[in-house]
């Protein structure tokens, strides 16, 4: 890919990125040497969409045979709804889907539709999601069944747009409902599709920074399938779940391969998708006090934001430095 920096020259890698029309990683507006020291300017994004197109055509077909055969025989996949399938992308965040089957399962046997979702107790629901984890997802999800059955009498917006006013809902999950169940041209972004995306194109930019998560999703809408949107962004997560995974992608068996910029390459697999900096992990230690008063036992409900946020707990003392949680609650007997 191309460096960004006011001045570049175009090298003949550039042309061909530029020839097959897809979306890089190229500023809107560049500065090219030229002949004669003179520098010639012009918007590589008009440049692209003039372009005639379309070899990128057959990258969508190869990946559209290639899932047709190989995708995996999941239940939300049988019979196609919004509900199931909302329900899917938000208890699979962080989860494993052999972890996450149990749970949508038993979601949609205690919550048959968005209706007996909505008409739940939150300690119900909260209940069923136990051993998930991130609760506050849980908690989103009671909410956004309330909204749909109460306020949108019981239909999903059919639009990525209206999906994301749901409590709960980002531009991943409003993407993948509104295209998969809709039909809408919008592309679905996880962090499948980032691997996918950024080894295929040979994109370095960090994809957890505004300037390479732009290059991603401009790839991604180069080469999505706008006449069957759903059923192209659930192979490009096939794909990075089956085969173009984080450390021993198989090449061999990729559809995309011939045109990868990542294909046989461990040091690439390594290198992409490039993410910057982490997250400063702190380690506590947290002393839990257990007081019983003859067959009772204290317990403590957690504040409603933070970590374990509205649970029940042993009252807690953290012992490194302040954290949230420290006050004391209402302890019931």
């Amino acid at each position: 890919s191309m460096p960004v920096c006011s001045a570049m020259r175009v090298t003949m890698s550039a042309f061909v990125i530029l020839l097959l029309g897809l979306s890089v990683p190229i500023p809107s507006l560049s500065r090219i040497e030229g002949c004669k020291n003179k520098v010639i300017r012009l918007k590589t994004k008009h440049l692209m969409q003039q372009t005639p197109n379309p070899p990128h055509r057959e990258a969508i077909s190869k990946l559209t045979i290639w899932f047709s055969t190989h995708q995996r025989d999941l239940p939300w996949r049988r019979n196609r709804t919004p509900y199931g399938t909302w329900l899917c992308e938000i208890i699979m965040q962080q989860t494993r889907i052999d972890q996450g089957l149990m749970y949508w399962h038993r979601f949609m046997e205690q919550f048959p539709d968005v209706k007996s979702l909505a008409a739940a107790d939150e300690a119900e629901v909260l209940k069923a999601w136990q051993g998930l984890g991130y609760y506050s997802r849980a908690r989103n999800l009671h909410r956004a069944a309330g909204v749909v059955s109460k306020e949108l009498g019981g239909s999903f917006p059919a639009t990525s747009e209206g999906l994301r006013r749901l409590p709960g809902v980002g531009p991943y999950t409003a993407a993948a409902v509104a295209s998969m169940c809709f039909g809408e041209p919008v592309v679905a972004v996880d962090g499948n599709v980032n691997r996918v995306i950024a080894r295929f194109m040979g994109i370095d930019q960090p994809v957890n920074r505004p300037e390479g998560r732009r290059a991603v999703e401009a790839a991604a809408e180069a080469l999505l399938d706008s006449a069957n949107p759903g059923n192209h962004n659930e192979a490009m997560m096939e794909l990075g779940a089956l085969v173009c995974t984080p450390r021993t992608p198989r090449c061999t068996e990729c559809p995309l391969a011939g045109g990868c910029a990542s294909a046989g390459d461990p040091e690439a697999w390594g290198r992409r998708p490039s993410k910057a900096g982490k997250a400063r992990v702190e380690d506590v230690s947290v002393v839990g006090h257990v007081l019983t008063d003859g067959d009772r036992v204290a317990v403590r409900r957690r504040p409603e934001t933070g970590i374990w946020g509205g649970l029940w707990e042993f009252p807690s003392t953290w012992i490194e430095g302040a954290r949230e949680g420290n006050a004391a609650a209402p302890i019931v007997g």
